[in-house]
């Protein structure tokens, strides 16, 4: 291999190491779990307080996107991580098609803002695609890129989720929503 593709592996070893750290400190904060806390985070920065909250602040920042892997990524096993993003991408996707139906139910009586839905749907599921299968390629003859990939998708559809999630929740008279209220 080359000098180039081993330092793109070690930033990507770097990458989800830093996602499985935050997952770690996202299931401890959500669990309160004062105990698996500190034994995350006592010897990563010491007793410093200042540094406790300084290191608290900039992992809540990474914590959203390493949601995906908030359970797989404290997996030991490739295979179980592979299986368990493929579960969770499986998931979320059940839920995006769920959004999609209500929103789709409650475009009925709009056949043009419909076929702009529908349009707008089938190009967004293509860059997803796209966009994974490309984030993806550098581990694409690797055990890890089932995680990576799936991890990917999980996470643009959660993005999705909370776009279709916002349409349905438009209050009446929003003029910047394309779906109107219940």
């Amino acid at each position: 291999m080359s000098d180039q593709t081993l330092m793109r592996l070690q930033r990507l070893e770097d990458h989800l190491a830093i996602q499985q750290l935050a997952a770690r400190f996202s299931d401890a904060v959500n669990e309160r779990d004062v105990d698996a806390f500190i034994s995350t985070w006592a010897y990563e920065i010491g007793s410093d307080g200042m540094k406790l909250f300084l290191a608290a602040a900039c992992i809540g920042v990474i914590a959203a996107p390493a949601h995906a892997q908030q359970n797989c990524g404290d997996l030991t096993d490739q295979t179980l991580m592979n299986v368990c993003a493929q579960k969770a991408f499986e998931k979320a996707d059940g839920e995006l098609n769920k959004l999609y139906r209500q929103t789709e139910t409650r475009l009925k009586d709009d056949a043009d803002t419909t076929k702009l839905l529908v349009t707008a749907q089938r190009a967004w599921v293509a860059f997803r695609d796209s966009e994974c299968r490309f984030s993806s390629s550098m581990v694409a003859q690797g055990t890890v890129y089932p995680f990576v990939q799936n991890s990917c998708l999980e996470g643009l559809t959660q993005n999705r989720i909370k776009d279709l999630t916002g349409y349905l929740t438009c209050e009446e008279g929003d003029m910047s929503c394309p779906v109107p209220a219940k």
